[in-house]
């Protein structure tokens, strides 16, 4: 057997065995495109806390505010509390004229927003009681809901007796402003339509992104633990290991800001790519143990955020470098070889016939491909949800999307190697208006 074959049989079957780990994400996209879970109609009205942690939001949390306070839902039934965390400027002077409560907490050595999450949990059980709520939604202050949001999420909630998390359809305020912000809607639309809607549909756990969520209080009875760079994704491992499961609410829409410059972009996606690294290094081997455990009851949605909280697209790419690395010292193995006919062809061997580089780049381009076609599947699905994008400006983000997407692998290996990386606030200004996003329904 000849040299390029033991290498290339060696390296595609831990290519294949690593695609095989993640194969059922097709099928979750699948059911996403085709299928949505409705939810009935409920009755019961229950009383929720809305959290808004906001660090320097001068500009975004009144919107955020005034579209929970303009809600179809009895406001004696919600209580808003916005935590003002690290500010230095006027965001717990302009919320509370709102009348919601208002803490404020300014320690730079706990910056993250899961420490703002911490803090706001242990003063609301001193002086509420948590316990005193049916649940708690979760947002961002630059976040801006749809009228019916709360009582869409409400049927979501009663419809699984209180017992799973509720998230929801992520949309963009400004999905429209250029092409980075375009992206990054495609990004959380694609998450809403072939992730957590398809898992849902076929009644596996999904995640949280972000925030846009609801959770029973006895989550937070004992306080709020999770204060990584990116707490959504070790509060969902934990779910998970707990049995507990994640649901989605397709019909319950909030719109949140997209970063607009490249500057902006990679910095926060760096970070989710180190929280996301240090959430495996922290959550894989109990995910995986737990897998193997008698008590176990929902064992798809535990081996399916198992493979996910695997960083796959870095283990693919590196499993392609070493495998290229092994096929250039081919001349050295073999005298027969030189490097011209590694790389262009004409080798002896009809594995490598074609040369790396034409080989690599066949993949590239049908990799390229398949991105596309996912994008433009995005913007037929969610064509009645994607407002204010040109079909010039649509046609630009299908062309960038794979591009944004391979934009990942240096992310994660800077990420791999930022070992002090902080959380730095993304600024948010847009000033789109709870009557614009409402539009339709006024």
């Amino acid at each position: 057997m000849s040299y390029f074959r033991v290498i290339s049989i060696a390296t595609n079957l831990l290519l294949t065995l690593l695609g095989l780990v993640i194969a059922h994400f097709a099928v979750f996209g699948v059911a996403g495109v085709f299928c949505r879970k409705r939810y009935p109609k409920t009755d019961k009205i229950n009383k929720f806390g809305l959290i808004i942690p906001a660090r320097n939001e001068e500009n975004v949390v009144a919107g955020l505010i005034e579209s929970i306070q303009k809600n179809n839902y009895p406001q004696d039934k919600l209580q808003i509390f916005v935590i003002a965390h690290n500010c230095t400027d006027k965001t717990a002077e302009i919320a509370r004229k709102y009348g919601v409560t208002v803490y404020e907490y300014n320690n730079p050595e706990e910056n993250t927003m899961g420490y703002a999450f911490k803090y706001l949990f242990s003063c609301i059980e001193r002086d509420y009681g948590t316990q005193n709520y049916d649940g708690f939604f979760l947002f961002n202050a630059d976040n801006l809901l749809d009228i019916n949001y709360i009582s869409k999420m409400n049927d979501a909630y009663n419809y699984y007796d209180g017992e799973s998390v509720i998230t929801s359809y992520r949309n963009s305020k400004n999905f429209g402003s250029n092409i980075i912000s375009g992206l990054y809607g495609i990004y959380f639309l694609a998450g809403c339509r072939l992730e957590s809607c398809g898992r849902t549909v076929l009644g596996c756990s999904t995640r949280v992104q972000g925030t846009g969520y609801l959770i029973n209080s006895k989550i937070v009875k004992n306080g709020w633990p999770y204060v990584s760079l990116t707490e959504d994704w070790e509060f969902t491992a934990d779910q998970i290991l707990y049995d507990n499961k994640i649901r989605y609410c397709d019909d319950a829409i909030f719109y949140d800001e997209q970063p607009t410059n490249i500057k902006i972009m990679w910095r926060q996606r760096v970070r989710w790519a180190r929280g996301h690294l240090l959430v495996f290094y922290a959550r894989f081997a109990d995910l995986f143990r737990q897998l193997f455990k008698k008590e176990t009851k929902h064992h798809m949605s535990l081996y399916d955020i198992t493979a996910y909280i695997l960083p796959s697209p870095v283990l693919m790419f590196g499993l392609q470098l070493i495998q290229i690395a092994l096929f250039l010292t081919a001349p050295l193995i073999d005298k027969s070889l030189t490097m011209h006919r590694v790389l262009f062809g004409f080798t002896p061997d009809l594995i490598l016939s074609d040369g790396l580089i034409i080989t690599y780049a066949r993949s590239a381009l049908t990799s390229y491909v398949g991105m596309v076609l996912m994008a433009i599947v995005i913007f037929i699905t969610e064509r009645k949800r994607i407002r204010g994008v040109s079909f010039i400006q649509k046609a630009a983000i299908i062309v960038c999307w794979p591009l944004f997407f391979a934009a990942g692998i240096p992310m994660y290996i800077q990420a791999f190697f930022s070992k002090g990386l902080g959380w730095k606030p993304i600024p948010h200004s847009d000033q789109t208006s709870f009557e614009h996003v409402n539009k339709k329904e006024q």
